[in-house]
């Protein structure tokens, strides 16, 4: 089940203020090429690069398991030109083939055990159009999470301040499981999370094992290269060996 900070209606409302247009979602932008491509977003939320893919002219399947997220995205410019579909990212089926299949949000983390990770690599590798690509990221395990989450900030959704708290509970087996603290007014949320760290090795190993090929891994949005010992991300481009 989706985390209640996408599951929940006002929470997926609030979602863009804190996870707006980024210097990432131009990276994804820019490896769609010249419309019209087919492109796949698995785990599309809100639909940001959706509706940015589907205004320049590609056609657009965004897929997301929680409804309350892609009602969201169905509301905005564009929507009624893109093809929503409720859906985990293991067990999408779709007769369609993808020019650009992409995973974006560091959503990949989501999956905590190894079959799901297979799993997704999988439909991936089932759904990529000849000479077609996949692109995500992970962040770099390396670094130390724990002391960059644990932070609070307000989000302003028109004049009214709600107060967003994140606390780490606990990193145990890869793992780190985190709290979402939302007050809003005389009511408060809380989502509770788990994310996967995984190297950049253990990653390719299981693309490799799914019958995909990595073409690249970038440390950063700019395409450096990627250093285990200072990049925050791995962004990996794969396609099918």
């Amino acid at each position: 089940m989706p985390d209640l900070h996408y599951e929940e209606p006002l929470l997926a409302d609030l979602y863009d203020l804190d996870s707006g247009w980024s210097i990432d979602r131009d990276f994804y932008l820019s490896l769609a090429g010249k419309p019209p491509q087919r492109i796949l977003d698995l785990g599309c939320g809100t639909g940001l690069l959706c509706h940015a893919y589907a205004g320049l002219g590609h056609a657009v399947t965004g897929v997301d398991p929680a409804k309350a997220m892609l009602d969201v995205a169905r509301r905005k410019p564009n929507g009624e030109r893109i093809e929503w579909i409720r859906s985990d990212a293991q067990s999408f089926r779709s007769a369609e083939r993808f020019d650009l299949i992409i995973m974006t949000g560091n959503a990949f983390q989501v999956f905590l055990e190894d079959r799901d990770i297979l799993a997704t690599f999988a439909t991936m590798r089932d759904h990529l159009a000849e000479n077609g690509r996949i692109a995500f990221e992970s962040r770099n395990p390396a670094l130390d999470w724990p002391s960059r989450w644990n932070r609070d900030a307000d989000l302003d959704a028109g004049g009214c301040i709600i107060r967003q708290s994140r606390r780490v509970l606990a990193m145990t087996d890869k793992r780190i499981a985190f709290d979402t603290i939302y007050a809003l007014g005389d009511r408060t949320l809380v989502s509770s999370s788990a994310l996967l760290f995984l190297s950049r090795d253990e990653i390719e190993a299981r693309l490799t094992a799914s019958g995909l090929q990595v073409e690249a891994v970038y440390g950063d949005w700019a395409c450096q290269p990627f250093d285990a010992a200072t990049a925050e991300e791995m962004v990996f481009i794969a396609r099918a060996a």
